[in-house]
């Protein structure tokens, strides 16, 4: 993991946090829209070449899946955007989006909103795990399991797993299934339940226009891609060595959003591709800046500058992190938690 610049604490800059976000928390219309003309026509033009390819030239679905995974994922950014009220000024025009890209994505968008609201308000609370995060255990918990329990664990925590199964049980099977009492939560329930509904009447519509078989070669290698990109980018932005992770009233809002969060420092295309994702410090700052305005943040404030920065290639590196050493305030391996 690289250093930008830490000769400043970047927790106490010369201006609030507040005072720093505020000019880019507003969404922009034009530049929404535009947004989401240059991600979601491309996305249905290569979803149809894939359905015809799927029928004529089955070999060619996959090489041209990959721009279309990556879409898919941008998609899902705007999703993500509308459930915080940033893609949109109108809370009424980020929620038909929402709903409506919720169905593309296989995410109910009133059912995700409320557990990512949770992630935002605990990320970085050790007390507070377990709503909207990936499972993980301190090292003096995990010694404490039994072998069948830590064999779980490892085996939760195997890459297979987080980036595989993991994923496809998520968005396949998962945000299917409405739990917990349906009159106390019944926004989820109708969330859930109504998404699923959407998928099953475009399921239906797609296998009598264009058959079964050819919808599903198209769509089925997209949502799986997708749906592990996702999961990389959001294990990513918290799962690295020198996260962030308190206690109580040692917990702190800004040492959280900027030492618990990432900044993926992507290739340009990459950060466009996955919606300026990585600038993820920031998102945590302020959750109402749009994605459309976080590079334009960043580039604009220095004081945004002073962080971690995870480059792609040591960011591959985090996949072996799996428990959180209090004693040294580090994200570990197993092996590091054993020595």
């Amino acid at each position: 993991m690289d250093i930008y610049n830490l000769t400043q604490d970047p927790f106490r800059p010369s201006r609030s946090w507040p005072e720093i976000v505020a000019p880019y928390a507003s969404a922009q219309h034009r530049r929404a829209v535009l947004q989401l003309l240059n991600t979601g026509l491309p996305f249905l033009l290569l979803m149809a070449t894939l359905i015809h390819c799927a029928r004529t030239y089955p070999w060619l679905t996959l090489p041209l899946a990959v721009p279309t995974v990556f879409l898919l994922v941008r998609l899902f950014i705007i999703q993500h955007d509308c459930g915080h009220g940033s893609f949109f000024a109108s809370r009424c025009a980020n929620d038909l989006l929402g709903r409506t890209l919720g169905v593309l994505t296989l995410t109910p968008y009133a059912f995700w909103r409320r557990s990512h609201a949770i992630h935002h308000a605990s990320s970085g609370k050790l007390d507070r795990r377990g709503a909207g995060d990936i499972t993980m255990l301190t090292v003096r918990e995990y010694q404490t399991l039994s072998l069948i329990w830590r064999l779980l664990y490892r085996a939760y925590r195997h890459p297979a797993v987080l980036f595989g199964l993991g994923p496809f049980y998520m968005f396949i099977i998962r945000n299917r299934i409405p739990t917990g009492n349906p009159f106390k939560r019944n926004k989820a329930w109708g969330s859930i339940l109504g998404t699923n509904a959407a998928i099953a009447a475009i399921a239906v519509l797609m296998m009598l226009t264009v058959g079964g078989r050819a919808f599903l070669l198209a769509y089925f290698p997209v949502i799986l891609l997708a749906a592990s990109t996702g999961m990389w980018l959001f294990y990513v932005q918290h799962q690295f060595e020198h996260t962030y992770w308190a206690n109580g009233l040692d917990w702190d809002f800004s040492k959280a959003a900027l030492h618990g969060s990432s900044f993926y420092d992507l290739p340009a295309v990459l950060h466009w591709l996955t919606g300026s994702i990585g600038f993820h410090h920031i998102h945590h700052v302020c959750s109402k800046i749009p994605n459309y305005r976080l590079q334009e943040c960043f580039d604009q404030n220095p004081e945004f500058r002073n962080v971690r920065r995870l480059t792609l290639r040591a960011s591959l590196k985090c996949a072996r992190f799996a428990l959180w050493d209090e004693e040294r305030q580090l994200l570990v391996s197993f092996p590091a938690a054993s020595r």
